[in-house]
């Protein structure tokens, strides 16, 4: 049994999505994909092949890593620990989410042997810890014939998402989930239409800072209705611009967007002066996740331009690719 879940790009809306202001995000085809199968052992294989992690625990050992997880983020919830105190190991999410899952649902697995692999790059604002969880929740849920509706998916999947990101919008799950492109805003979704210009990504590199740590250093100046609205509108200029395959329009709200990320201070000046060089030969671009709030990574960062813009991408020594949408979402393959 294996489960199939997309990465994901923000178009617009990051971080202010967290307060309430609309965001649009696309479905991109970089996939997370589980695989769940009978094993001879009484214990679960975890063989999480991007992360380099072979180890069988017991359903026991699970427990008790639920319950160290679940203090330690009632202690960043209480300001003791900051948020990069609670997941110290990326492998740590897929055994909480499947803890999670044996608990919600009394499952009383034994002898399971549970297989990621994944394309979607970890920490670099694609949707990598999302996409990541509902496919291990996808994967076990059929393996157990269970017919969940999304509204569970979601919430056995922000409980997992929460230990990463803090505080999590749920957007990230929300368009794994669904596929395609959608507006989303205060935890309701709808569907929007997949931008039919042919956009492009490179990766900066993983941040140094935590998606969590950069929703807290963005927390007091997004806490200011003035800049939510400078998003808002920023959002509603995309969205227009999708609808009526105006790509100049598109390329002006993605420069406006950038602007906007640049006063929150989430993009380090080197990637800023890459956004720069870009402007500067008729394209426009902006990061796509939580970016950085110290060192020279923000992980991923879109660009809007009308031929490809590899050659200046390697003059940063940035690898670019065209990304195309995805409008399946998560399913069995």
């Amino acid at each position: 049994m294996q489960a199939s879940a997309p990465g994901k790009i923000i178009l617009t809306g990051e971080h202010a999505v967290v307060y309430g202001a609309p965001a649009i995000a696309m479905a991109v085809n970089r996939y997370a994909k589980t695989t769940v199968k009978q094993h001879h052992s009484e214990q679960i294989l975890f063989n999480l092949m991007d992360l380099s992690y072979h180890k069988s625990m017991t359903v026991n050992a699970l427990k008790k890593l639920k319950s160290r997880l679940k203090t330690d983020y009632k202690k960043f919830q209480e300001g003791q620990f900051s948020i990069r105190d609670v997941i110290k190991r990326p492998f740590e999410l897929s055994q909480y989410a499947f803890s999670t899952l044996l608990e919600k649902l009394q499952i009383n697995d034994r002898g399971l042997h549970l297989e990621t692999e994944s394309t979607i790059p970890i920490g670099c604002g694609m949707g990598s810890s999302a996409a990541s969880t509902l496919s291990v929740i996808h994967a076990i849920s059929h393996f157990h014939n269970l017919n969940l509706d999304k509204k569970n998916y979601i919430k056995l999947a922000l409980e997992t998402e929460n230990l990463q990101h803090g505080k999590s919008s749920g957007i990230d799950l929300q368009i794994s989930l669904e596929g395609g492109c959608i507006r989303y805003q205060q935890g309701e979704s709808q569907a929007s239409t997949l931008p039919e210009f042919t956009l492009y990504v490179v990766n900066t590199g993983k941040p140094e800072s935590t998606s969590g740590e950069c929703i807290e250093h963005c927390r007091k100046k997004l806490e200011n209705t003035r800049l939510l609205n400078d998003f808002e509108a920023v959002t509603n200029s995309i969205d227009n611009a999708i609808v009526n395959k105006n790509f100049p329009l598109f390329q002006k709200a993605i420069q406006e967007n950038h602007k906007l990320l640049t006063h929150i201070d989430v993009v380090p000046h080197s990637v800023q002066q890459f956004i720069a060089t870009i402007e500067n030969n008729g394209g426009t671009a902006k990061i796509c996740g939580a970016g950085a709030c110290r060192g020279s990574q923000a992980g991923i960062v879109l660009i809007a331009m009308k031929e490809s813009p590899s050659e200046l991408c390697q003059s940063f020594n940035y690898q670019c690719e065209a990304i195309e949408g995805d409008s399946v979402g998560l399913q069995i393959t």
